[in-house]
This record gives structure tokens, C-alpha cells and sequence, in this order.
């Protein structure tokens, strides 16, 4: 008896030398029973174990009642800390300092081997050609654009962003980059994203010609939530004492602006790109581009270009006067920073291709010309001041690696008047194609156009709005059918005057809304319909329709 108290307890009980006999649970001698307890601890397992024991009864019963003491006994001793059940996993930082040591050492040039492992690194200046150099340092990191690469799990594209957000400043001076340093915080380590992280900078320092010097990996728990983590990085160049730019004595009234192509948003504005998107309709696994072979996260990731090894020849001709690295301030506020006080710019946004990002933040986000041009690149990542004779040859030899355009001048500065003018962004912006977003109807479109239903019920001017914008020759849409819950509405009328077929099927010759719905789902099959429009259609549609045309 007992075992039904003892289920009741929650317990579970195991039977072995137990048979059913005539309705009844009989033993047949031995070991017949175990009693388990799952609790949050073992001592209140052992006792609520125990209790169950004590309900069951059957003649000759014995349990044990020493079970569990000793490896409470054993969990209840006192034990010293370890760093490791702190939270800092010394075994798995070393594990990946050994992953990232091939990838470090590819990055060797002249002047250093990048061997990690060592207290610091090590830079011969002598050995790298230099004779009378100066040294430039620049420091970065990649702001909350780290938090999209978090969320979409990519971690391979944001150490490039890194890098080149401090090689692409020291370039500002004439340096070559000559070694690089990165900082990696986060609060648990997962080494594979860590990993990946540093691969990305390990490549970039490649591909910008610098080492890959060192770095700190700092785990910290308690500091960042599970899965963050934060980047910094610093760069150290050179430029030989003549070389230094900008040339602020030289640049005059006259001066021409060349601009090099960006490959996107880079690392600045995600502050305000990532509010957007929140707003939009959109989210980052929507997918963009004419193929919709990519998501918006993994566009918005497109890793900031290096600049280093295709502009520093140029900037060592002695033709170049400036160059502006346009970070954060867009192209109002990093300009100015490579002008004399007495000069400006101005600047033609139709002579520069501005990417698609740009025309769907500046639509999506209503900005203003003014916060696209203080907060974006624009299209553009980089910004030289040339001598008006040697602008064509400079802008060539750019052109030969980088898309390049003459995109303004220097003027001199009037009183009151703007460092930076922008003249024609909103043409531009405006003229460029905007963000095109592929969707399940999107595959449909590349073979003709989606065939579309418009419910009605009343005069149909949302209809006539629809019908005007399918007629355009640039419409990925043809209404093929017009549907109203009522009898010669006005809208029924301007369907027909557009030669467009329609029906009329009322609600109220039907009993419930299911087999009105039913009724017009299977006119929209007649006619083979891709994508319905409710325009102005007072009717509240039923779950199963809205369920099988969900999303279309």
C-alpha cells in the first residue's frame, strides 16, 4: 500500500520484483522498489525521497535510511575559489591565442615579425626604409554597428571595420600603416565568435599592409550581458618629416575636390540606422537587392573599405594637399578638419554615385539634407584636395584601383558662410534607386508581373490610386480583378472604365463570414491571383482566409 501517496508526492517509484496479481501489487521478495526525488539540492531530494520511502507498506518491509549522507557530507566540505568559477576561463584564452597565432604571423612585413605571445611587440623602422620618420597613432573602434553583427551572428566582417577605421584616420597625416593592436572585451568568452572576430582584423591588417602586432583579450564577467562583446583598436604608421599632410599653406581657392567611393554606410550613423530599420517595416533578416540574395543585416555589414594601399601612392606624389577620412560628422564636419580657416568647399552630390543604403535611410528615416551630410559618408569614404593641374592625373591613377569622381572645389570662406555646401543631395538622393526588397512576391516579379486583386466597397478612390500607378511603365504590378461586397458602387464603374474584370459578391446573402470569405477565395483562384489589396474593403475578413493568403 502506499504507492498511490507516494505518486501523489510527486515522487516516482521503480518497480522490480513486484508482479500485479488479482488487481493488487504483490513482491515477490528482494529489492522490489526505489524511490527517487528530483529537488533542488540533494538534502531536500534525500528528504523528500525518505518521506516517500515511509509512506509505502507491504509485510517484511525494510528501507535503507544512510542513502545520500556522505555525498552531502562531501558537498557541504569548505573549498577554495578558482578564477575559473569566477568567470575567467584561463584555458579557453590560451586555446584561442593558439587559433590566432597562424593568423597573426600572415601578417609579417618588413620592420616586424608578428609573433604573439610576448609581453609587446617590436617595430624597426630602419628596416621598413624609413630615414627621418615621425610616428602616427590613431585609435577607434566600431560603435553600435557591433550590435547588428551581434544580432546577426556574423562576426567575419567587423574586424575589417576595425582596422580601417584606424589605418583609414592615420592616412590623414601621409602615414603608412605600419602595426596594429586590438582590444577584445566581452563578459564570457566564446571563443569561436572571438575567433572569428580576429580573423577579420588579422586579414584586414593584411590586405592594409600592417601587423598584427598584438592584442588584449578581456574577459569580465559581470561587465557585458552573454554573447556582447567590444572592440577597439590602434594603429601606428609613419611618414617621412616632408611628406606630412594636410598641407594646409598650399591649399588654395581653385583646389579641386576628388571624392573616393565608399562601400556603404562603413562604421558610422548606426545610432540612427539601427532606429530606422526599428521604425521600418523591415527587420535585418528582410531580404534586399534586386536577386534578394542578401539580408538587410548583412548589407548594413558591408565592411568598411581600406583605403591604405590604393591611396598612398597617390598621397606621396606630392600632388595631394589633403585627405579627409569621413567618419562620424559626415562630410560637414571631417572636411573642415583638413582646411585652412580661410577656405570651404562646395560640393555637387549629382557627380557622385550614392549607394541604395543611402536613398532608403534618407526616405525611410525622413531626414534632412543637413543630417544625412553631418551623420552619413554619403557614398563617399573619402575626400582629397588636389592642385587644379594635376587633378585629372590624380583622379586617374585612383580610378585605376577605386571609383573616384571630380566632385567639387576649394572656395575661399565668406563671413558666415559654411565650411561644407552640399549642392543637390536631395536631387540626388531622390534620383537614385532606393533600397529594393525582395520578398516571396519578388520571385514572381522577375517573370511578369504580380497579379493583383482589389477588394472594394464603396466610391474607390484608393482604387483609382492604384490603377494609375499599375498603368507606369516601372509598376512590377497588373490589377486583374476588382471585388465589392456591394451592388453599383462607384468604384465597380472605374474598374470597368479601366477595362479591368470585376465581380460583385454581397455579405449578406451569406450566413457567416467563413462562407462569404470561402466564396471570394474561390473567385481569386479563378483568376489566379498573386496578391490581394484591401482598398477601402469594409468588411472583417476570417482567420482560415487571412491564414492561407497570409502575406499576400
Amino acid at each position: 500500500t502506499g504507492l498511490a501517496k507516494a505518486k501523489q508526492l510527486g515522487l516516482e517509484v521503480f518497480h522490480a520484483g513486484t508482479a500485479l496479481k488479482d488487481g493488487k501489487v504483490v513482491t515477490s521478495g528482494g529489492r522490489v522498489l526505489t524511490v527517487t526525488a528530483v529537488k533542488e539540492d540533494l538534502p531536500a531530494a534525500l528528504q523528500e525521497a525518505n518521506l516517500g520511502v515511509a509512506t509505502i507498506h507491504f509485510q517484511g518491509a525494510i528501507y535503507r535510511r544512510d542513502i545520500g549522507y556522505r555525498a552531502i557530507a562531501f558537498l557541504r566540505q569548505s573549498r577554495g575559489l578558482t578564477y575559473k568559477n569566477s568567470g575567467v576561463d584561463i584555458e579557453a584564452g590560451n586555446a584561442l591565442v593558439q587559433k590566432i597565432k597562424p593568423l597573426a604571423a600572415a601578417t609579417s612585413r618588413s620592420g616586424c615579425n608578428a609573433e604573439l605571445g610576448g609581453f609587446a611587440g617590436l617595430f624597426d623602422l630602419r628596416a621598413a626604409g624609413y630615414r627621418d620618420p615621425i610616428l602616427v597613432s590613431g585609435t577607434d573602434g566600431v560603435g553600435t554597428k557591433l550590435k547588428i553583427a551581434q544580432e546577426c551572428q556574423k562576426h567575419d566582417t567587423i574586424g575589417q571595420d576595425l582596422v580601417a577605421m584606424c589605418v583609414n584616420d592615420i592616412l590623414a597625416q601621409g602615414a603608412e600603416p605600419l602595426f596594429f593592436l586590438d582590444y577584445f572585451a566581452c563578459g564570457k568568452l566564446d571563443v569561436q565568435a572571438a575567433q572569428g572576430v580576429i580573423a577579420g582584423i588579422a586579414d584586414a591588417c593584411r590586405k592594409a599592409g600592417c601587423a598584427l602586432l598584438g592584442g588584449e583579450t578581456a574577459e569580465m564577467p559581470g561587465m557585458y550581458p552573454p554573447g556582447e562583446y567590444d572592440l577597439a583598436g590602434f594603429a601606428v604608421g609613419a611618414v617621412e618629416r616632408g611628406q606630412m599632410l594636410p598641407q594646409l599653406d598650399r591649399i588654395a581657392e581653385g583646389d579641386v575636390v576628388i571624392g573616393v567611393a565608399s562601400s556603404g554606410v562603413h562604421s558610422n550613423g548606426y545610432s540612427l540606422v539601427r532606429k530606422i530599420v526599428e521604425k521600418s517595416s523591415l527587420d535585418l533578416s528582410s531580404r534586399v537587392g534586386v536577386s534578394g540574395d542578401q539580408t538587410l543585416g548583412e548589407l548594413l555589414l558591408t565592411p568598411t573599405k581600406l583605403y591604405s594601399k590604393t591611396l598612398l601612392p597617390v598621397l606621396r606624389s606630392g600632388h595631394v594637399r589633403a585627405y579627409a577620412h569621413i567618419t562620424g560628422g559626415g562630410l560637414l564636419e571631417n572636411i573642415p578638419r583638413v582646411l585652412p580657416e580661410s577656405c570651404g568647399v562646395v560640393l555637387d552630390a549629382l557627380t557622385w554615385k550614392i549607394p541604395e543604403i543611402f536613398c532608403w535611410l534618407y526616405k525611410e528615416g525622413n531626414l534632412s539634407e543637413e543630417e544625412m551630410a553631418r551623420t552619413f559618408n554619403c557614398g563617399l569614404g573619402a575626400v582629397l584636395v588636389v592642385q587644379k593641374e594635376m587633378a585629372q592625373q590624380v583622379l586617374s591613377d585612383i580610378q585605376a584601383h577605386e571609383p573616384a569622381w571630380l566632385i567639387g572645389k576649394v572656395v575661399s570662406l565668406q563671413k558666415g558662410s559654411d565650411n561644407v555646401q552640399v549642392l543637390n543631395l536631395h536631387r540626388a538622393l531622390q534620383a537614385n534607386r532606393s533600397l529594393c526588397v525582395h520578398s516571396h512576391i519578388q520571385g514572381k516579379i522577375q517573370t511578369g508581373k504580380v497579379k493583383v486583386a482589389v477588394l472594394i466597397s464603396g466610391t474607390g478612390s484608393n482604387l483609382q490610386a492604384l490603377i494609375n500607378s499599375t498603368k507606369k511603365d516601372i509598376s512590377f504590378a497588373q490589377i486583374v480583378l476588382v471585388i465589392s461586397n456591394k451592388v453599383g458602387v462607384e468604384g465597380l464603374r472605374k474598374a470597368e472604365k479601366a477595362g479591368i474584370p470585376t465581380r460583385v459578391i454581397e455579405h449578406t446573402r451569406f450566413q457567416s463570414r467563413t462562407e462569404f470569405d470561402s466564396a471570394v477565395d474561390k473567385v481569386l483562384e479563378e483568376f489566379s491571383v498573386e496578391l490581394i489589396c484591401l482598398a477601402g474593403f469594409m468588411r472583417i475578413l476570417s482567420g482560415p482566409f487571412v491564414k492561407k493568403w497570409e502575406g499576400e
